[in-house]
């Protein structure tokens, strides 16, 4: 007790000293919001550790301090809104600097390009209704013609105030671009921070950052729930359709022995469910669900006569036909390579005939989907089912086959800062185009094509 009461007796001189470190490294490292080099990678950059950029030979659309002022406006409301102000030099392709920045940056969000003295903004459906963009962008066009500092300014105001999620978690570690001196900078804040821990044993916790994470668990995990409970629901009645009774003149041991493992996998995977409190906690409750299908499987061969089901896994179509029979080569109807999965005889039989196979349809924004197309957000599902190991094979070049690949996806990192994609969340290139709305139709701006821009340059 005496070491916490020195430690807490001490925080204000601790909070003393980290002030004035931070205050110190402020002053070394300049205006946090501003560029460098310049360019659209340079602005991808910078916007993956801030939200505000400004090209160097900008500088003078959006001074420092109105950079620094803005970037903390849009910190302090935790939204995925992006800044970039550009010179207007024909290095940027108007048409498509929207889409290259967002891909570039790879971060799903509100984006807000100034270039020159025009303005145009886009955004991803499930942060900002592409009608909103195209709203409010117009609106913040016609009120700032020609003003780039005022028309990002007011755009953000009300961006802030409309867009979905939070801001990204890389912007947790500070600042915006670097300006070549970030090296000697972060080492002195590292040795610093590592001074305040030996001397105090304090720790730094991004409380930001944790409920960001929390947020989006709980939100994966509802998500995640429907198709799970569906899950549960059919296992349980198969479970009363087949009719075995354990204690039957006729139930011999193995039957038995079969009949427990299945209703025990059942009650595993409700009790699961009921204890879930993220997207990854769901990956149990599909490997119960696996293994009572097949006990059930092979008590319904035992009872019927036949030969017993090997253990092989569920049918990729839909883990509720139960285990395959056998693996077939297959081409997603959208198109991509070939890929060998496992199917049940029912689905075998279809693609045999031309036919399309019972896919396990999911809902999604745009509505039923089979649920290999529906985002990373089913991972830790299908994971559950397939393994972490069969799965990148059967779904490359897939939506969910994508996330599969990165840390948020399953397995001990959990489901992480990845999800079903919502504001703020790491989605690299995996964005749709068309969805990414932007322009305002004849109003001005720049967006053209897949962006909704008419007015152009």
């Amino acid at each position: 007790m005496k070491t916490v009461r020195l430690v807490l007796g001490r925080m204000p001189l601790l909070g003393a000293v980290v002030a004035a470190l931070l205050l110190t490294v402020a002053a070394a490292a300049g205006p946090r919001a501003v560029g460098a080099a310049g360019g659209v990678d340079e602005a991808a950059q910078a916007l993956r550790d801030g939200p505000v950029y400004v090209d160097p030979r900008a500088r003078k659309a959006l001074p420092p301090s109105d950079a620094d002022a803005l970037a903390d406006r849009i910190e302090r409301a935790d939204k995925p809104v992006f800044v970039v102000v550009l010179p207007a030099s024909g290095e940027f392709d108007r048409d498509t600097l929207l889409q290259d920045l967002r891909t570039r940056t790879g971060i799903t969000g509100v984006y807000a390009v100034a270039l020159g003295d025009r303005f145009d903004a886009g955004a991803d459906s499930q942060v900002m209704s592409r009608d909103a963009v195209r709203n409010v962008s117009g609106a913040v066009e016609r009120a700032h013609s020609g003003d780039p500092r005022a028309a990002v300014t007011d755009f953000v105001d009300q961006a802030i105030e409309q867009a979905d999620g939070t801001a990204p978690a890389s912007w947790d570690g500070g600042g915006a671009a670097s300006d070549g001196r970030g090296g000697g900078v972060g080492a002195v804040v590292t040795l610093g921070v590592l001074v305040l821990l030996a001397a105090g044993g304090a720790v730094l916790v991004s409380r930001r950052g944790r409920k960001r994470r929390e947020r989006q668990e709980r939100a994966g995990l509802e998500a995640l729930r429907p198709v799970v409970d569906e899950d549960i629901t059919a296992f349980g009645e198969e479970l009363g359709r087949i009719g075995f009774d354990p204690t039957g003149p006729h139930a011999g041991p193995e039957a038995r022995e079969d009949y427990t493992a299945a209703l025990d996998a059942y009650e595993e995977a409700k009790s699961a469910m009921a204890k879930a409190r993220r997207a990854d906690d769901v990956r149990r409750v599909s490997e119960a669900l696996e293994r009572g299908r097949f006990a059930l499987a092979t008590l319904d061969a035992r009872l019927k006569g036949e030969e017993l089901p090997q253990r092989r896994p569920p049918c990729f179509f839909d883990p509720r036909h139960g285990p395959s029979v056998e693996d077939v080569a297959w081409t997603p109807p959208d198109g991509g390579a070939e890929r060998t999965i496992p199917v049940c005889a029912a689905d075998a039989t279809r693609l045999a005939d031309g036919l399309e196979p019972s896919a396990r349809q999911v809902s999604t924004p745009d509505g039923p989907r089979p649920y290999w197309e529906a985002g990373p957000v089913y991972a830790p599902w299908a994971a559950g089912y397939f393994g972490g190991g069969l799965l990148p094979g059967m779904l490359t070049g897939t939506l969910l086959g994508s996330s599969l690949f990165g840390p948020y996806a399953y397995g001990d990192g959990g489901y992480g800062d990845g999800g079903d994609f919502t504001g703020g969340d790491l989605s690299g290139g995996d964005f749709d185009s068309r969805d990414f709305g932007g322009g305002f139709g004849d109003g001005g701006g720049f967006g053209g094509g897949d962006f909704g821009g008419g007015g152009g340059f």
